[in-house]
């Protein structure tokens, strides 16, 4: 099968989306499907098309949020080379930018298009906004999601139960509605493929003792992300322990508001801002802690808690939708309401070495069953649905066609 995958986040960005597409091009490869992606690139100006790789990237601007850079919605200049692809299906995992030319090049070559929903916009506007019109801005977004995703995608995939109930409930979305639960490449979070030795190294670059006990979390330092929850509770937690340290990694806007909060509550010995770090790095941070932590309550999916769960660390995630389809409480990981029960599960898995192995081996055995291969499987179900289902549009298209016609004569 000849697949166009169209996204505008891709390596060297980091970020979920970016993350999800590249594995689900290796994995499709890796069974004998001929994979391109078209993306956006760090040039205003020029194209840069890798064809050994087969990745397309079109000149982009800044927008000013995060290091998203939005492209042009139909690139004149790559329309032959794209066309002389012959894809059997379009992917796109992207509403704007380059989705709007996902459904563009679609609609003109007539190519099934599937469509993968990774964002929650409506947790985001208030980037564009800065709090004005909020709800005008909400409403805009809902109405170009469904249009984008209803109106123009042949099948959609949504990661979890609650983007379904997104799309079923609030967006009365009519469609058919996929759920797949986006794969990793688990096998690089393994502890038997991962180097002790440069773990160690990385243990003692970030400054951590033997003695110290290491709650990770990972992910963009923004308000959404609920990071401000993590250190205000720490300064509790450290009050019983002082060895139990929080390892953040990642950046973003808020990032310089964190530390201060942190200076300002007085832990900042006991916290530890990363910063970036980068994809092949991120199994020996994983590595580092001993349990994972999130109080994110606008993530679609939370590839991140997949990430430390094949690490073999225990997830403990703020009671939301989007973990509870990966996370069984108290099997695999620990689900908590409030910031009280927060403190207390960190401080009796901190206590209880015997059932941090026990809920540590079972995120692992959890983790196993999200691989990219299953994950890339139950994607190409999709795909062929897509294809046949076009070629039926196709042929009560052609039909309607002929009687009118017939009629007109």
């Amino acid at each position: 099968m000849r697949i166009g995958l169209f996204t505008d986040s891709y390596p060297p960005y980091i970020n979920g989306v970016s993350t999800s597409v590249a594995m689900l091009k290796r994995a499709l490869e890796k069974k004998g499907h001929i994979v391109y992606v078209v993306t956006v690139g760090n040039n205003a100006v020029k194209y840069d098309y890798n064809e050994e790789e087969r990745v397309v990237k079109v000149p982009g601007i800044p927008i000013g949020i995060y290091d998203y850079r939005i492209s042009k919605i139909y690139p004149l200049s790559m329309i032959n080379t794209m066309k002389s692809w012959n894809l059997d299906v379009i992917h796109s995992h992207t509403e704007f930018g380059i989705g709007i030319f996902a459904r563009l090049f679609a609609k003109q070559f007539n190519i099934p298009l599937v469509h993968t929903y990774h964002t929650l916009y409506e947790d985001y506007t208030h980037y564009i906004t800065h709090g004005y019109f909020d709800k005008s801005s909400k409403k805009i977004v809902e109405y170009l999601t469904k249009f984008y995703c209803d109106k123009t995608a042949n099948e959609l995939i949504v990661p979890t139960n609650k983007i379904y109930r997104l799309f079923k409930e609030k967006y009365e979305f009519t469609k058919n509605i996929h759920i797949i639960p986006t794969g990793i490449e688990v096998e690089r979070f393994f502890e038997e493929n991962v180097d002790k030795a440069l773990v160690q190294t990385l243990y003692k670059k970030l400054g951590f003792d033997k003695k110290d006990f290491i709650i990770i979390s990972v992910g963009r330092l923004a308000s959404e992300k609920n990071v401000e929850f993590l250190l205000k509770a720490h300064q509790k937690i450290i009050k019983k322990h002082n060895n139990i340290k929080l390892l953040i990694v990642g950046d973003g806007p808020d990032k310089e508001a964190y530390e201060k909060i942190a200076t300002e509550l007085k832990i900042e010995k006991n916290v530890i801002f990363n910063g970036k770090a980068s994809w092949d790095e991120m199994p020996y941070y994983y590595h580092c802690a001993d349990i994972f932590a999130t109080a994110s309550t606008t993530e679609t999916q939370g590839l991140t808690v997949i990430e430390a769960m094949a690490a073999g660390k225990v997830p403990i995630c703020i009671k939301d939708e989007a973990f509870l389809g990966t996370i069984t409480d108290e099997l695999n990981g620990i689900i908590f309401n409030n910031e009280d029960e927060y403190i207390e599960q960190v401080l009796t898995i901190y206590a209880d070495n015997a059932l941090r192995q026990s809920l540590s081996k079972q995120a692992r055995i959890q983790a196993e069953h999200c691989s990219s291969a299953s994950y890339a499987e139950r994607v190409l179900e999709v795909y062929n649905r897509a294809i046949i289902d076009k070629k039926e549009e196709n042929r009560f298209g052609f039909i309607s066609e002929v009687i009118k016609k017939i009629k007109g004569e």
